[in-house]
């Protein structure tokens, strides 16, 4: 791999930043925050004009049919940004349908979801709060040319936002996706408290919600393999995100550290801030080559992608939420307030540090896939 990003994606990445910077900011992340679903059908549009929403997706679906890591240079920019709305969401369902479903289902998704026009989520976890496809519990039972769901998905991201709810259910034995349009008679969204108020999180009850069994997501392959190949994709995506919630907290800080004075010197002169934004950067820099080359693993479909993408977010998962420590901490009192801008990646990224699995679920998976691998 080229360890260091190409001319077509250095330009991406300024243009991104330089149009982030001129419609996302902070007032309106904040703005956005507040609101019920932190969604902008303005910023959704522009994204879609940018190409953003369909960067995965094949050319004849209306995507641009580039690869993971130009995703990742976008998606960093965006957390330097703290974006908000269903972004993430969509992507997962996005790349989940290229994957899983047929001609006809991906013609029906994505060429909607690219043009901006629809947004999705998929419904993972339940009450075990377990990000494994085997902890998979909710039954979709067939029954002729329908499918009955019955039971609840908690930590849903941007349900109440989304068109469509791609949900992960059990048919016997089996993993079933089975695409839930919004609105659909017996499903209740109702929205779960969070730390990050910019993607909001929902608990969505399933009680006897029918679904068309043509509707099913229409895998060739093995549906669980599916499911993990768009989790590592999405993973990749918030790893990616996490980078830039701690860059943009690394340069904050740093200022911070150049212009604030006590005893008529800048704090930044004194050793212990200097061994803090040190830190900072040694931690920024490693998560930066750790989520860049699982992006790269992904797109190369590499026999170890797996395995980089779990040492991606458990090393992020750690490194993002120790960068927000000590960025509050050389902060000071002012690192506190809600006057600051530093409470909204701080939240960011102990939202993010949990999403997808923590450090200690994906250690686990490694230890697995290293195991797996030995045999």
């Amino acid at each position: 791999m080229d360890f260091d990003l190409s001319k077509p994606q250095k330009l991406l990445r300024s243009s991104a930043r330089t149009l982030l910077a001129r419609e996302c900011k902070a007032e309106r992340v904040r703005d956005l925050a507040e609101s019920e679903t932190a969604f902008d059908d303005t910023l959704w549009r522009t994204f879609a004009d940018q190409g953003w929403l369909g960067m995965l997706l094949p050319e004849e679906m209306g995507g641009l049919d580039l690869g993971l890591v130009d995703l990742a240079v976008v998606a960093e920019e965006m957390g330097r940004a703290c974006v908000p709305g269903p972004f993430l969401s969509t992507v997962w369902a996005a790349d989940l349908i290229s994957r899983a479903g047929s001609e006809g289902q991906q013609r029906q998704y994505l060429e909607p979801i690219a043009a901006g026009d629809l947004k999705a989520t998929v419904a993972l976890t339940e009450e075990n709060g377990d990000w494994d496809s085997e902890a998979v519990a909710l039954r979709a039972d067939v029954n002729g040319r329908d499918v009955t769901l019955n039971g609840r998905k908690l930590f849903v991201t941007d349900a109440a936002t989304a068109d469509v709810i791609i949900c992960v259910a059990r048919t016997g034995d089996n993993l079933a996706l089975v695409p839930v349009p919004k609105g659909a008679d017996g499903m209740t969204i109702t929205p779960t408290p969070s730390i990050d108020r910019t993607r909001k999180l929902y608990a969505v009850e399933f009680k006897d919600v029918k679904v068309p069994s043509n509707a099913l997501l229409d895998s060739s392959r093995d549906t669980k393999m599916a499911l993990e190949r768009a989790n590592d994709v999405a993973i990749v995506t918030l790893c990616a995100e996490m980078l830039g919630n701690m860059q943009w907290t690394l340069d904050e800080t740093v200022e911070y550290a150049k212009t604030r004075k006590q005893f008529d010197r800048p704090i930044g002169a004194y050793q212990a801030v200097q061994h803090r934004c040190a830190d900072m950067f040694l931690s920024s820099e490693s998560a930066r080559s750790a989520t860049y080359y699982a992006a790269w693993a992904v797109s190369e479909s590499d026999p170890g992608a797996s395995l980089a993408v779990s040492i991606a977010k458990a090393y992020c998962s750690d490194a993002n939420r120790e960068v927000g420590n000590h960025g509050v901490q050389v902060h000071g009192g002012i690192g506190f307030t809600w006057e600051h801008n530093l409470h909204l990646y701080y939240k960011r990224a102990k939202a993010s540090e949990i999403m997808l699995g923590d450090a200690n679920f994906h250690r686990e998976r490694i230890a697995k896939l290293v195991i797996d691998e030995a045999e």
